[in-house]
C-alpha cells in the first residue's frame, strides 16, 4: 500500500474543508456583526504498517471571536459593541441568541427589534418597549435608554460569552453558545456605542490570499496522487512481466 496516496488525500480533504469556509468568509465580508469561520487542523498519526504515517485530519471548524471595525452611521437605532461583549436577541419561537449585529427598529409592538424582527433583550432578558411618537431614543454606553420625557424606559443588555463555549450559527449573524453567558455589570472594557454599525469580522485581501494558497496545495497534492497512481501501475507491470 502507498501511504502517499492517503496521505495526499488526506490533505485534499482538509484543504476542500478551508476553502468552504473561505468561500463562505468571501460571501458574509459585508455582512454587518458577521463573525469569520476558522478551522483548526491536527495530525493523525497511523501505524497500520511497519512506519508511522502522518495524515491531515478534516479539521474542526469554530467561529472567530476577532471583533469587526466600527463604521459611523449617526443613525440613533444603530448600536456597536465596544469590548468582547454580545447582545442578547429572541425570535418568535423563543429561542434566544446572541449577535454583535445592532441595526435596530422598533416593531409594531413598540420593542426594540432588530432588522429581522428578533426583540433585542435587557439585562434581566426582558424586551424594551419604546413609543414610536416620542422621538429618538438616547441610548448610553452602560446600554440605558432614554426616551423624550420618559427618562430611562429600560437598558440594552450586553453578555459575555465563555471562551471555552462552542458557539453554533444563528439568524442575524447570531451564535447560540453551549455554556451560559454573563450579563455585564461594569461598564469600563464593554460598552454600547450609539450611532455606529459594526462591520463583518473578515479581511478580504487576508481570505483572498488564504484561497489562492489552499488552490496551490490542492494542486500540489493531486499531483502526488497522480504520481503515486503511476508508480503503482508501473510496479504492477513490471512484476506482471517478470512473472
Amino acid at each position: 500500500m502507498q501511504s502517499a496516496l492517503y496521505v495526499a488525500l488526506s490533505a485534499q480533504v482538509a484543504l476542500s474543508n478551508r476553502l468552504d469556509t473561505v468561500a463562505r468568509n468571501v460571501a458574509n465580508m459585508n455582512t454587518a456583526g458577521y463573525r469569520a469561520d476558522e478551522v483548526k487542523f491536527a495530525e493523525l498519526v497511523s501505524k497500520a504498517g511497519q512506519d508511522k504515517v502522518s495524515f491531515a485530519t478534516g479539521g474542526e471548524k469554530y467561529i472567530s471571536r476577532q471583533g469587526g471595525g466600527l463604521s459611523k452611521t449617526d443613525n440613533p437605532l444603530d448600536l456597536a459593541v465596544e469590548g468582547n461583549a454580545w447582545f442578547a436577541i429572541r425570535d418568535i419561537n423563543g429561542t434566544l441568541s446572541y449577535t454583535r449585529d445592532g441595526r435596530l427598529q422598533i416593531g409594531g409592538d413598540g420593542t426594540l427589534r432588530t432588522l429581522t424582527g428578533q426583540q433585542i433583550l435587557g439585562a434581566g432578558g426582558q424586551p424594551i418597549a419604546l413609543d414610536p411618537d416620542a422621538g429618538p431614543p438616547l441610548i448610553t454606553q452602560s446600554g440605558d435608554v432614554s426616551q423624550g420625557e420618559a427618562g430611562v424606559v429600560g437598558q440594552v443588555g450586553l453578555f459575555l460569552i465563555p471562551e471555552d463555549a462552542t458557539l453554533v450559527r444563528s439568524d442575524n449573524s447570531a451564535v447560540i453558545p453551549d455554556k451560559p453567558v454573563t450579563p455585564v455589570q461594569i461598564f469600563d472594557r464593554n460598552g454600547v456605542r450609539q450611532g455606529y454599525v459594526e462591520g463583518a469580522n473578515i479581511n478580504p485581501v487576508r481570505e483572498m490570499t488564504k484561497m489562492i494558497m489552499i488552490s496551490r496545495a490542492f494542486e500540489s497534492a493531486t499531483k502526488m496522487i497522480d504520481t503515486s497512481n503511476e508508480s503503482q501501475e508501473k510496479a504492477i507491470r513490471e512484476l506482471g512481466s517478470t512473472s
